[in-house]
């Protein structure tokens, strides 16, 4: 419904009571209305399904149409990140946000600070996506509330066409509520756990959910040793207890990434059930590591494979766990995404040790052999030292060509020594691109770096902190924060608008009349940044 739409709507049901209404104005209530347009999570959760179902079928079409997104870890955080995205770009096409696991962990848990091993409370994850969503349809509410009131100021000097302008922005104006990708971990336990949570998530705003392969109990992170990995038909069930409560809440086009961890992860928990040669439970067996026995050497307590009409006992650790061949990681990875792909997954994230465009092009390639449009979604991960991984790969790329490298020791290329070098622009290009590059080459639709927020909060914080109290005091933050802020045009210079004292001013004027006592006056501070 559009603005004068919910205007005349209005207007006719004020009239409908008879007087007992006639203290409500119309237009105001058209106006609270466009500000809320999402009634509910749900609301958000179907609106953006739909988003990222249109952005997948652009990249489809043409891979430089990739998505991005950056992990939030506060309604804040990600409430500044969308507006800075309209204020420089205009618009928050193709512009997600990431919600992560990690940092619910280590910054939202009851517990205080948490390795990511899903000791968290499961209830934190809706909780922040909530929170997410509330502070992005206030920034909806505040940037309307001011267009708002330039309509009243265009009116009150009788400017019609400046007044025109303003009503057809409010009727094409685009929200910052945007895509969540959120991340359930490995379920947080069994399939009706998984699907609990995930109902949750869904209800809270989420429209895709990423879940792993990892073993709930035993989850780690995924840039960490010990991972372990669960059968196929374990992971399945939980991929379908996320689907089903996509259903259940009539969010029918929900996206679903699954994530597999198998290229660092060497342990399993369990054997695989199977019933035939060849089939998934068999192919994941597979890969165990094994040694041929005879049965009269079989040891008390042993597990035993028959394979081809051979006995093999798969090698056990102290930890009850079992060992996968070294070498295998990528092959289990290629049908880990094939098999989700085939039940019902939307997209892959394949967590890899390095940034490296040929390494995860080699397993898109394979997978594409069996599913033409797979699709990734890729960590940028603050885990990966990008400068040196970069430098190495320029240094490798040009030792293979027959480039002269004897003025760089390839073991200290993170060095400042080389900023500015041949090399180190080079490798600065390679990152440059990596994203667009990776979009063509290894079919990653959605680029996304998970912990950013948490890194730009500890250096700005160091900054300050370093500046303020050293010699420089309150020059410290003027020069530092303050005055960028001005010259920047960041919005939360004025914070008290930010947090939403105009909107509070605007609903005592339409509750109240000119009996309201309003915050905005002539001696609030916030004046002071008019210019």
């Amino acid at each position: 419904m559009t603005y004068q739409n919910h205007i005349t709507q209005t207007a006719q049901l004020i009239k409908s009571q008879n007087g007992a209404w006639d203290g409500i104005d119309a237009e105001a209530v058209a106006r609270m209305r466009v500000q809320n347009r999402f009634q509910t999570g749900l609301d958000i959760a179907r609106y953006n399904a739909a988003i990222m179902r249109k952005d997948m079928a652009a990249y489809d079409a043409d891979p430089a149409n990739y998505t991005q997104s950056l992990g939030c870890w506060h309604g804040f955080i990600a409430q500044q990140k969308m507006i800075s995205i309209k204020k420089h770009f205009g618009s928050t096409e193709r512009r997600y946000l990431y919600l992560s696991g990690w940092m619910i962990a280590a910054l939202r848990s009851e517990f205080g600070p948490l390795p990511d091993q899903s000791m968290h409370e499961k209830t934190s994850v809706p909780a922040l996506i909530e929170e997410l969503y509330t502070f992005l349809r206030q920034a909806d509410a505040r940037e309307l509330g001011g267009m708002f009131r330039e309509i009243d100021a265009a009116r009150d000097s009788g400017d019609e066409v400046a007044e025109q302008r303003l009503l057809q922005a409010v009727e094409n104006y685009q929200t910052h509520v945007v895509p969540i990708i959120a991340d359930i971990d490995a379920g947080f336990g069994n399939a009706e756990a998984t699907y609990l949570l995930a109902r949750k998530m869904i209800e809270a705003g989420a429209c895709a959910l990423q879940i792993e392969n990892q073993v709930s109990d035993e989850k780690q992170c995924g840039h960490q040793d010990g991972k372990v990995t669960v059968p196929h038909e374990d992971f399945l069930a939980k991929v379908r207890a996320c689907r089903y409560a996509f259903l259940e809440l009539g969010v029918e086009d929900g996206i679903i990434v699954t994530r597999t961890d198998s290229l660092g992860a060497g342990l399993t928990k369990q054997i695989a059930v199977s019933k035939e040669p060849g089939d998934l439970g068999d192919q994941y067996n597979s890969f165990l590591d094994c040694e041929e026995i005879d049965p009269s050497t079989a040891r008390n307590g042993d597990v035993i494979l028959n394979r081809d009409g051979k006995l093999l006992r798969p090698k056990r650790l102290p930890s009850n766990l079992f060992q996968f061949r070294a070498g295998t990681g990528e092959d289990r990875c290629v049908l880990d995404c094939i098999n989700s792909l085939q039940h019902g997954a939307d997209l892959l994230w394949i967590e890899t040790e390095k940034p490296h465009i040929e390494q995860i092009a080699g397993m898109v390639d394979r997978i594409r052999e069996v599913i033409p449009n797979a699709k990734l979604v890729y960590n940028n991960s603050p885990s990966f030292n990008w400068t040196l991984n970069f430098r190495q790969q320029v240094f490798d790329a040009w030792a293979a060509e027959g480039k002269d490298v004897s003025a760089y020791d390839r073991a200290k290329l993170m060095s400042v020594d080389y900023d500015g070098t041949t090399l180190g622009d080079e490798a600065d290009e390679r990152i440059r691109t990596f994203q667009a590059d990776s979009a063509k080459r290894a079919g990653i639709f959605h680029h996304l770096i998970t912990l950013p927020t948490y890194h730009t909060a500890a250096l700005s914080t160091d900054n300050l902190a370093k500046e303020y109290f050293g010699d420089q005091g309150m020059l410290g933050y003027v020069r530092g924060v303050q005055r960028k802020e001005i010259r920047e045009g960041i919005a939360c210079v004025k914070h008290q608008n930010m947090s939403g004292s105009d909107i509070g001013d605007d609903h005592k004027e339409y509750f109240a009349g000119e009996a309201a006592l309003k915050a905005g006056g002539a001696h609030n501070t916030m004046n002071q940044f008019a210019a």
